[in-house]
């Protein structure tokens, strides 16, 4: 596939409150998953980790008597083993993620959204617990009762993450969930993000999340699960809109929230290469 943008030219700022200790390594889930994903070596198949991947330090773990719930793949743990090591010499989560974009031979920068530690926490009829508890170990199966961030009031955006958003000629908020993958990341950097070149792209289309419980989790703590109550949700920090074609009859109410809207086919049945095009061919 021809890149759409020349190489170096794309930043991407991943989430880090998914992040997670296991064996006294971190797991940076969002930041990994991208670089996998940019290296060729992200498993589609399975949603995370990495293709090809085996499980024998997992499966010894396990017959040691250690909870193996969190499917960490060999060829991952190297990644977890490489960045413990490293923050043990005290290099931050950004000097660590720069790092492992250059071992992967990706040229595209990897930005976590904060070197602070952030966790987010989900309230539940039956507790509380972190990301990887609630998704992975529960698998969802508690009421959703609140979403919280700890750390969040004194995490800070990195010095290359304020560069890279005013040197951007445009910031794309991608469809993921707002409440748990894009919440937490505004709350760091929003205001450093460039209102007027900035857009944002719904999640939910006809009514449905394509993928993860986007709609699920906003019918339980709300907003209500609609492309308008999301793009109001991003108006502070967004001035485009990009609605689903299925559903351009909202894109009135869109404008009357103050927000630009464009209306394409959202749906990446091709790894997002042509919704990408789109965007930039009328933004850019």
């Amino acid at each position: 596939m021809q890149p759409l943008l020349p190489p170096g030219d794309l930043t991407v700022i991943a989430n880090t409150a998914d992040d997670d200790e296991f064996w006294g390594h971190l797991v940076s889930p969002d930041v990994d998953a991208v670089i996998y994903r940019l290296a060729g070596e992200f498993n589609e198949a399975a949603g995370y980790g990495m293709k090809g991947d085996s499980f024998h330090v997992l499966d010894a773990l396990a017959r040691l008597g250690e909870p193996a719930w969190f499917r960490i793949g060999d060829k991952d743990f190297a990644t977890h083993i490489l960045r413990a090591e490293m923050l043990g010499r005290g290099c931050t989560l950004t000097e660590c993620a720069l790092a492992l974009c250059g071992r992967f031979g990706v040229d595209t920068r990897v930005l976590p959204m904060t070197n602070e530690r952030v966790r987010t926490r989900f309230v539940t009829d039956r507790g509380d617990f972190s990301f990887q508890e609630y998704f992975v170990r529960e698998r969802l199966a508690a009421a959703l009762q609140a979403i919280e961030f700890a750390g969040i009031d004194s995490a800070r955006p990195t010095p290359e993450v304020v560069a890279a958003l005013g040197e951007a000629e445009l910031v794309i908020i991608g469809p993921s969930n707002p409440l748990i993958s894009i919440a937490p990341i505004l709350k760091v950097i929003g205001p450093h993000i460039p209102r007027p070149r900035t857009a944002a792209i719904t999640p939910i289309v006809r009514g449905a999340s394509l993928k993860g419980p986007t709609v699920e989790m906003m019918r339980a703590v709300g907003p209500p699960p609609t492309p308008v109550e999301v793009a109001r949700m991003y108006r502070e920090v967004a001035s485009t809109f990009v609605l689903d074609e299925r559903d351009g009859e909202l894109a009135a109410d869109v404008e009357k929230i103050g927000l630009r809207t464009l209306v394409f086919d959202t749906v990446m049945v091709d790894g997002g290469g042509a919704l990408a095009r789109r965007i930039l061919d009328a933004l850019i």
